[in-house]
């Protein structure tokens, strides 16, 4: 099982992963990335892992980090 960590002091909210990964994420209304499971660390599916590590290569800020 793949979970995506999201660094939250390194974020700064420009919502790129969501748009990456919308299956896994959400923005809240300022940008910041959301699980929409509601966890701290979702459950990356095996269809989207590939997804995942392209939204965790292009984070601007290298915030996310797949585990």
């Amino acid at each position: 099982m793949t979970r995506l960590h999201i660094d939250w002091t390194a974020c700064d909210g420009r919502g790129l992963c969501a748009e990456l990964l919308p299956e896994v994420l959400a923005t809240d209304p300022w940008g910041y990335p959301l699980a929409r499971d509601g966890s701290r660390e979702p459950e990356v599916p095996a269809a989207v892992e590939h997804h995942a590590r392209q939204a965790a290569a292009l984070c601007p800020k290298l915030a996310l980090r797949l585990k």
